[in-house]
Order: structure tokens, then sequence, then C-alpha cells
């Protein structure tokens, strides 16, 4: 009899253990359905990826970036390690010389109207946001020549403004991508609905809902009402907003904040000047004090995770080089430096770097962009979301961005770009302060939720469950 007992308890005891794993792996298991609720600072005027209501190229962001993933996508793609994959198009050559490459469509994909994605519409898409390219259909593939080689033409193709996008009559958008647009308000509002014949296979939430043009601290309290599941969060306050129990997470540094003059310097004076400013910034007091800690403190414009080498440019201050720079002139100095007045990091930054300027016999007079004397401010402070993991993409499109010409290489080793960075430092215009991480703030109910170094969403991966305290 108490063999028995004995028996029954541990059968009794294994189908508990069963029933519990069960209920844990019920619980763990993706489910579909239900909508992700997301706030964002910016408020784009248009879903286009390369051009806004006006006509004019919208100003890039990582959020925007993340929003137009969902509902467009690209020939090819770069992961968050700079690795270009396939995309729309499932392979490509390039004829010697990198000038004239062929990329192969995926065929069977469908936009969210039903029709079916051709070379001649992808090859239509490429040339408006590209008028300078020669693109054209040839079969079922597109071609694209450039006046100069470009081996790394894949990876610039996966760049957001090189989505492909169908317009119809009436100026609708259609994409290939997880989501399609369900409803639009300019500057305001956003509703993604899953599309069901997704070649990739469904995303697993039927709905993305995005408000636009939210505070950093407008998104925390609706996170913390339980009315967003993702917000973004301020990289200074990243520390604090994880000390307070909430899920928070980084990129690697994606974003660079840098000092950036109108043109070269004219004369060897206003070259020393200028090396004179650069000599003189305090970058560690900044990042303990004023980021709290986050960021990384630099002098190049890429980061050393994505160069390997960001190390070998010095960012302590010289205060004894400074004044040294500065006392082999003798004319007076005094610049302006202006600054998003919306940006409140910004204006510390600029306060800051007056201060240390002052120290080695420098003037600068801070301005708000907002302001008429911006129009011909001496130098402004910008912050520049990296556009790719692949850094040659990443380094040209800063330099755009910055108003430099990229210089031109035969080669891609490492050696090559570091020329090519140097030769961009080397033109005294730009002083780079810090590379910056993005930070997101996310709901406990938003599961399968993984950071991407290259700070990207990939809400088409994530489900929702049960909200767990």
């Amino acid at each position: 009899m108490k063999r028995f007992a004995l028996q029954w308890l541990a059968a009794s005891s294994l189908l508990l253990m069963s029933l519990f794993i069960q209920a844990g792996a019920a619980e763990t298991r993706p489910q579909y359905g239900g909508t992700v609720r997301i706030a964002i600072r910016e408020a784009p005027a248009s879903l286009d990826p390369s051009l806004d209501l006006s006509g004019a190229v919208e100003a890039d962001s990582l959020a925007r970036r993340n929003l137009l993933a969902l509902v467009f996508e690209t020939l090819a793609t770069v992961d968050d390690r700079g690795r270009v994959h396939p995309g729309l198009a499932t392979e490509w050559q390039a004829a010697p010389g990198n000038q004239r490459w062929q990329f192969h469509m995926r065929r069977g994909v469908k936009f969210h109207d039903g029709s079916l994605l051709t070379a001649e519409i992808a090859a239509s898409s490429l040339r408006m946001a590209n008028p300078s390219w020669k693109v054209f259909a040839e079969g079922d593939s597109i071609i694209v020549e450039r006046d100069h080689g470009d081996s790394t033409l894949p990876a610039e193709l996966a760049l957001t403004r090189n989505s492909i996008v169908k317009k119809n009559s009436g100026g609708k958008l259609s994409g290939t991508g997880p989501f399609r647009i369900a409803d639009w308000q300019s500057m305001k509002q956003l509703t993604l609905e899953a599309e069901e014949n997704y070649w990739r296979g469904r995303a697993f939430v039927d709905t993305i809902e995005v408000e636009m043009g939210r505070n950093f601290h407008d998104q925390l309290v609706e996170l913390e009402m339980g009315r967003a599941d993702l917000v973004e969060v301020a990289p200074e306050q990243g520390h604090q907003v994880g000390m307070e129990g909430r899920r928070v997470s980084t990129s690697e540094p994606i974003e660079i904040v840098a000092l950036v003059f109108r043109g070269a310097p004219k004369t060897a004076d206003e070259k020393l000047l200028r090396s004179a400013l650069a000599h003189s910034v305090e970058r560690g007091s900044m990042k303990s004090v004023l980021l709290q800690g986050a960021g990384q403190p630099t002098a190049s414009l890429l980061p050393n995770w994505m160069s390997g080498y960001g190390f070998v440019f010095p960012t302590d201050a010289d205060l004894k080089q400074a004044r040294h720079e500065r006392e082999q002139v003798r004319a007076e100095s005094s610049w302006t430096v202006g600054y998003d007045a919306n940006d409140s990091l910004a204006r510390v930054l600029v306060e800051r770097v007056a201060l240390n300027a002052k120290d080695a016999g420098l003037v600068l007079q801070p301005s708000t962009l907002q302001t008429s004397a911006t129009s011909v401010a001496d130098l402004r402070l910008v912050r520049i979301p990296l556009a790719s993991a692949d850094p040659w993409i990443a380094l040209a499109n800063a330099a755009e961005t910055l108003g430099m010409a990229m210089p031109m290489s035969t080669g891609k080793s490492v050696e090559d770009l570091y020329a090519a960075e140097k030769s961009l430092l080397g033109e005294h215009r730009v002083i780079p302060l810090f590379h910056l991480p993005a930070e997101c703030a996310v709901s406990p109910a938003l599961n399968d939720w993984r950071p991407a170094a290259d700070a990207s969403w990939r809400l088409d991966e994530v489900w929702l469950g049960k909200d767990k305290p």
C-alpha cells in the first residue's frame, strides 16, 4: 500500500510538472493579434522615402527610417554588422570597373495594392530617387549605370531613400513591406496594418499606431500610463529611466554630434583658430555631467565599432596647445554658433563649448536656429544619424550632410577608409564631439523585442502577450 502511494505521488508530480511546462510554453509562444502603440518626437510631413509634400528632401531621422522600413523595402539590405544581403533583389553582379550593375528581381512579390512587383516599376522608383543615375529594366533585372566605379552600390541601394515605391494616379503610396498604410495624418498620426500576403510571412501584430510630435517627457508618461508600448528616450536620460525599472534598449553609438563651420578656412590664421577650438573642447566632463555618462567622446566621424580605428583620433582636451595656437593669431576672434532651439541637449553642449573656448581665449556666441543670426552663423552644432552600418556608406552620407565632398578612393580597405576620413577631418570644417546611441523604452507586453546595434526596430518580429508587472 505504501509503495502504491509513492508511485501515485510520483506520477502526480510528473503530471503537474508537465502541465506547468506546457502552460509556461503557451505563455512564451508567439501570438497573433493586437496593436503596438508608438510615440516619437519627429513629425514627418510625408511618407515618401525620398520626397516630402513640397518636393524637398525630408529630414532624415532614425525614427522615420524605422517607420518607412515597415512599409517599403529595398533591393538589398545591410545588417547591423555592415554586411549586405539580398532584399527585393535575389542577387547582383558588377561589370569590370563597377560602373555597370545588374540586379535580378525577386519573383512573386506584390505591392500592397495587389499588383506585381516588376523590374520596370523598381527602375522607375530608383530613377525618381536618383535623377543623376541611369537606371532601366532589362527583362527581370534592373541595370544601374554610374559615371564612376562604385563597389558599394548594393549597400547604397539599401538606404531608405532607395526604397521601391509605387504611386497610383492619385499619388497614393504602396510598398512591399510587412505593413500597409491604413491611415495617414501628416505630422500627426500613422496607422499601419499587417499585410496578410507579405512574401516573408505575416507579422504577428495586427496594427501599429504611431503618435508623432511627442516630446521625450510626454512619451514616458504615455508609457507609464499604458498608452504606449514603444517610446524614445533621450541618450542622457537612458540610465535614469532604466534605474526607474523600465525596459530600456540601447543601440551602438549611431548618431554623431559635431560642430560644423560654414566653409573651409580661408587663411592660415583661421585654420589655427579652428584648431585651437578643437583642442579646447573638454569632452570628458561633458559626457559625465551633460550626457550623464551616455555616448562616446570622439574626434572621428565614424564610431569605433563601425570603423575599428576611431580610438586613433585623440579626444582629450589640450588647453595648453589651444592657448598656444590662439596666441599665434593677433587678430580678435569671435564666432556665432547656431543650434536647434528645440533641442535642450544641443543648447547645453553649445554653452559648455563656449566656456571651453573662452578658457583658450576664443569667443563663441550661441544663437538658436530660430533667430535670423543663424543665417550667417559661423558654425553650428549638428546631430546626424549615421545612414548605414556599412562604414563607407555612413562616411559618404555624413560628408554629404556636412556639405563636404567625399574623397575618391580606388580601394575599399580599412586603410583606404581611414585615409578618406582623415582627409575630411583635415579640411578643418568639422569638429566631432560625440557618438550617441539610440535608446528606447518598451512596455512589458512587447515580446521578442531585440535591441539592434544599428537602432532598427524590427517590429515585424515582435508579438504582444499578457502585461506582467
